[in-house]
């Protein structure tokens, strides 16, 4: 184990979550190598029907959540989510079990946290420039930038990678989303609390012998155009005009305080 990357993970208070859906061919690949850097690691059992149960079983030092039926990603982190707070985590670093992220990319995470010093969102920047990178994802990787940008006018390089370090007391705690669009619900509500969110840059793999993909094309991109739709109307009719109203009414106290100062 890296003993000086586990050590700020425990000093930092960070655990590893994987939300996994019968990925038993990548799993004990990718929990071998979190392991090398934290025995914090919670697996989420998204209700498997293939040999997730016994892999897992293979681990006695991590931790298992399993649902008896597959309730999806988003409902798998919520979950999560609670239970790392509950157990008195101040971050979680979600990490897909599929085979496309690098654990070895663990430490960037750590060391990007070390560098703030306010609560911040950390989203693993892809790095999509490979052949065998689907056209698919990099056409929903831009589509998606757009939308998040309109809803928080803030610029993010990835906001559909899974990839990411939250700040557990920083959340919302509860969420209108359970699928893979709530991916996309918790970064810009997160947003709009005033926590800043910002790129890390990682690998990626993909690799069609090995991962296997839940995304269902029609179905979750109809799911998340309607999320986008809702959430710009949000953002529109209060947010913007929420944030503009405080802005406004600072720069009044502010002068106000230079006169009488």
């Amino acid at each position: 184990m890296n003993k000086e990357v586990s050590h700020k993970i425990e000093h930092l208070h960070i655990c590893v979550l994987i939300p996994t859906y019968d990925n038993a061919k990548t799993l004990a690949d990718v929990l071998e190598r979190v392991l090398e850097y934290t025995s914090h690691v919670w697996v989420i059992n998204d209700g498997s029907t293939d040999d997730t149960a016994v892999i897992l079983s293979q681990y006695p030092s991590v931790q298992i959540i399993t649902f008896p039926k597959n309730t999806g990603k988003g409902n798998a982190l919520r979950i999560g989510f609670q239970e790392l707070r509950s157990r008195g985590y101040t971050y979680a670093l979600t990490i897909d079990s599929d085979g496309q992220h690098f654990p070895e990319d663990i430490p960037a995470f750590v060391q990007a946290l070390e560098r703030e010093k306010m609560p911040v969102l950390l989203v693993g920047s892809r790095n999509m420039s490979g052949d065998t990178i689907p056209k698919k994802s990099s056409f929903g990787r831009r589509f998606s930038n757009f939308w998040f940008r309109l809803e928080t006018g803030v610029s993010l390089s990835d906001t559909q990678s899974g990839y990411r370090l939250y700040p557990l007391m920083e959340i919302p705690k509860r969420y209108f989303t359970g699928k893979f669009e709530f991916e996309i619900e918790i970064l810009v509500r997160t947003s709009w609390r005033g926590i800043a969110i910002k790129d890390v840059p990682i690998r990626v793999l993909y690799d069609p012998k090995e991962r296997v993909s839940h995304f269902r094309p029609i179905k979750d991109f109809i799911r998340i155009s309607i999320l986008n739709t809702f959430l710009v109307l949000i953002a529109f009719l209060y947010i913007k005009p929420r944030d503009f109203f405080r802005g406004l009414k600072k720069k009044v106290l502010s002068d106000f305080s230079r006169k009488i100062s």
